[in-house]
């Protein structure tokens, strides 16, 4: 922290104020006060304030994602109040973290993922059936390029619509009119709001392959808050960790100066990746695999400025595991690069611009 911050409990104890950023939805507010609860456990002395703020991503709802052109949509305000020192740490969903931080920002914990899938939400008139029956030309909302081009590619005979919003707003959208016969969503989003019951389809990575982090929690921190980093990354998952540098490697090398919405990737103990036509018509889908073995006892001691990976900090997850998941994901984007990814990206750029 840049300034000492302190309060005074019942007891005369006096504990560090640490302020927690958030985005002001329903869901960042779960996300956030989870991370929240688990910090207060590990350091009861510790007053946790929470800082809630509107994005760009959360103001401008009557434009496309990838047609607003600002790559931190849900993440820049939220920097800025960090930057600022208004805010000590900072609650994202992964997903949303681009591959490549401003300077002087860290990743410093990955929690444990949650289902990483794409989920199907039905309206109410088609209970009971899935997207491979619904009728012709039924329509399904989604924001994502990426879900769009995998889904007209898997079930053609459906038409796909944009649709903002946070959660709650979409499934308003989809319940109170009749536009939509369906909605895609994360999985994991619907669970952390209680809402797994709204889960008509979960939908696998052969229908759709899941978002780079998608599922996971990210704490974004200032690099120089030695003790800040030193405090969140005992929340780092190891697993999710290794998983989601392979996943934001893949995606660093394969998109840039690319749009990351037309890609996905599934890791299990090896790394599917996919780019996609605006359309779906045309891709590529490869996968690789390695070990990243997690042995505790090889963890390193302390913080390395230059152990960033994909702008993640993980001292409590051994170097060589890592350095292992982020080659996977560069090999793998080479090798998409190689069999022509970037043409089919750029040409997918232009007509996402053109429309």
């Amino acid at each position: 922290m840049s300034q000492e911050a302190h309060g005074q409990e019942g007891n005369g104890k006096v504990s560090r104020v640490i302020r927690i950023g958030t985005r002001k939805s329903q869901l960042a507010r779960i996300q956030t006060d989870s991370v929240a609860e688990k910090l207060k456990k590990l350091y009861p002395d510790v007053l946790l304030e929470i800082v809630a703020m509107s994005t760009t991503g959360d103001k401008i709802l009557d434009t496309a994602l990838s047609k607003i052109g600002e790559k931190s949509l849900f993440t820049k305000e939220l920097e800025n109040a960090l930057e600022r020192n208004e805010v000590d740490l900072v609650v994202h969903s992964l997903k949303d973290l681009p591959t490549v931080l401003p300077l002087g920002f860290t990743i410093g914990a990955v929690l444990e993922r949650e289902c990483p899938f794409d989920a199907v939400v039905l309206h109410l008139k088609n209970t009971g059936k899935c997207l491979d029956t619904l009728p012709e030309k039924s329509i399904i909302g989604t924001s994502s390029l990426r879900r769009a081009a995998q889904l007209k590619k898997r079930f053609p005979h459906l038409e796909f619509k944009d649709i903002r919003g946070n959660l709650n707003t979409r499934l308003k959208k989809l319940d109170e009119k009749e536009d939509f016969s369906a909605i895609i969503l994360a999985a994991a989003g619907l669970t952390r709001m209680g809402w797994e019951n709204r889960i008509s389809q979960v939908l696998n990575p052969d229908d759709c392959m899941y978002a780079v982090g998608q599922g996971a929690l990210a704490v974004e921190v200032r690099v120089r808050d030695k003790d800040i980093l030193e405090m969140v990354s005992v929340l780092h998952h190891p697993d999710t960790v290794l998983r989601c540098i392979a996943e934001r490697a893949f995606l660093r090398h394969l998109a840039s100066p690319w749009s990351p919405s037309f890609m996905g990737v599934l890791f299990q103990l090896y790394l599917t990746g996919a780019v996609y036509s605006l359309d779906g018509s045309d891709s590529l889908k490869e996968t690789m695999q390695t070990s990243c073995l997690y042995n505790p006892c090889q963890v390193e001691e302390g913080v390395d400025e230059g152990a960033q990976r994909v702008g993640v900090t993980a001292s409590n997850v051994p170097r060589a595991s890592q350095d292992a998941a982020e080659k996977l994901g560069v090999d793998l984007a080479q090798l998409l690069l190689s069999k022509g990814a970037k043409e089919i990206l750029t040409v997918a750029r232009q007509l996402n611009d053109a429309r």
